[in-house]
């Protein structure tokens, strides 16, 4: 996984977006519909139709990238508005990325009192 500078912020983008867009289609998104700036170092996160493809768009200082990943079983957890973003974490993009419902993680193990 590529390392984000501290102070990166995650987006999802609530809905659904056609995945055929790419850097402009997905940059004119997040500039009209969030009225954010695609080119502020921050992730905007995509995710298509059917919940089992993603798109991340990020400018990382000279240029903008864009990262897709598809899982071959399960769909990727999303918000249930259809408009608007969410906020997330570092930690909380890369459980979505595993297709880990990052809403509620649950530790495996809790330390106990003896």
């Amino acid at each position: 996984m590529i390392s984000l500078p501290a102070g990166t912020r995650v987006w999802l983008i609530a809905g659904h977006t056609d995945m055929r867009r790419g850097f402009d289609g997905l940059a004119s998104i997040v500039q009209d519909t969030l009225e954010k700036n695609p080119f502020s170092g921050h992730v905007f996160v995509f995710r298509g139709r059917r919940g089992d493809r993603v798109k991340l768009l990020w400018w990382s200082g000279d240029g903008l990238c864009l990262l897709a990943k598809r899982l071959e079983q399960g769909r990727f957890v999303w918000p249930a508005a259809d408009s608007g973003s969410v906020y997330l974490t570092t930690a909380q993009l890369s459980m979505l990325l595993e297709g880990i419902d990052w809403r509620q993680p649950r530790r495996s193990w809790a330390p106990e009192t003896v």
